[in-house]
């Protein structure tokens, strides 16, 4: 495919083929969602834990369509000016002091100001680019439960209208609708205004079968033993009241860890050793550890 030329999907059974060849196996949900959301122009809120496969998702989607990935990282006190655009201070300065000293003396303050608020002087952040995307485009908004709910209204407007106001500029307009997916970790509740906006898919932890398809995907030198045996284990681990439970791609980790150093089986004194691979505070580390209960390595002859 040339690159960034659109490849809309035909049906459901080409998500789920295409999404796979990107390495992102997907269900039968998620699979509707995608199509639904390419065919009725609406963006696709992807709630559920952390490292489901939430952002993934967005990855595959954008390579599946062999469209461009924008991005936008939400955080707590994010602003327009981050995640619109904002001008270029520093370059407008230097028009003013060039104007000052004489070299546009014949200029009026009008001109000069028209000058100063121009695209040459204008930044582009996430939202504004997808805005005014002219080709296929992927908006990925990560973790939209992190802004306020000041921050969610201008995202109403551009989801819903497809447009934005610039004070300086006017009123911008997209051309192209980008295909949109906002993720949650639902560390708060979102307005009710965007959940109607959006359609709407919950990813949880997938179930043992699902998992260990998606380590034999990612890596392929893992036998299937190993990789049914590390995601019982990583599935029991989850059960248990952890302040961060293992995520998928930590489960990739820990399989790629036990290849590294040699493992084809684990044991209770491999777990032990290679948990900090799987868990990231050591008060999780003790818990597991003692919930472990594994046979142990066959004595070598």
């Amino acid at each position: 495919m040339e690159p960034h030329v659109s490849v809309e999907f035909t049906d459901v059974h080409d998500v789920n083929k295409r999404l796979s060849e990107a390495g992102y196996l997907p269900d039968e949900s998620i699979e509707t969602v995608v199509y639904l959301a390419e065919r009725l122009h609406k963006p696709i809120l992807v709630e559920g834990p952390a490292g489901v496969g939430k952002t993934e998702l967005a990855k595959a989607v954008a390579a599946a369509r062999n469209a461009e990935l924008i991005r936008l990282q939400c955080y707590e006190g994010l602003d327009e000016a981050k995640a619109l655009y904002e001008w270029n201070y520093k370059k407008q300065l230097l028009r003013i002091q060039f104007s000052n000293a004489g070299a546009g003396r014949d200029e009026g303050w009008e001109d000069v100001h028209d000058d100063l608020f121009s695209e040459e002087y204008l930044l582009e952040r996430p939202l504004l680019r997808a805005l005014r995307h002219t080709g296929d485009a992927v908006l990925l908004i990560d973790e939209v439960d992190k802004v306020d709910f000041e921050f969610e209204a201008l995202l109403l407007e551009i989801l819903s209208d497809f447009q934005v106001t610039v004070p300086e500029l006017g009123t911008v307009r997209g051309t192209r609708h980008p295909f949109v997916v906002l993720t949650s970790n639902n560390t708060r509740e979102l307005s009710e205004a965007l959940k109607r906006r959006c359609l709407y898919l919950y990813l949880d932890y997938p179930d043992v079968e699902r998992e260990k398809q998606i380590v034999l995907s990612r890596v392929p030198d893992a036998s299937e033993a190993l990789a049914d045996q590390l995601v019982r284990i990583v599935r029991s681990l989850r059960q248990l009241e952890l302040k961060k439970p293992p995520s998928i791609s930590e489960t990739l980790d820990w399989a790629r860890t036990l290849l590294e150093l040699g493992f084809e089986q684990i044991d209770e004194n491999v777990a032990r050793s290679t948990l900090n691979v799987l868990l990231k505070y050591q008060q999780d580390v003790t818990k597991a550890s003692g919930h472990l209960k594994l046979p142990p390595r066959p004595e070598m002859n």
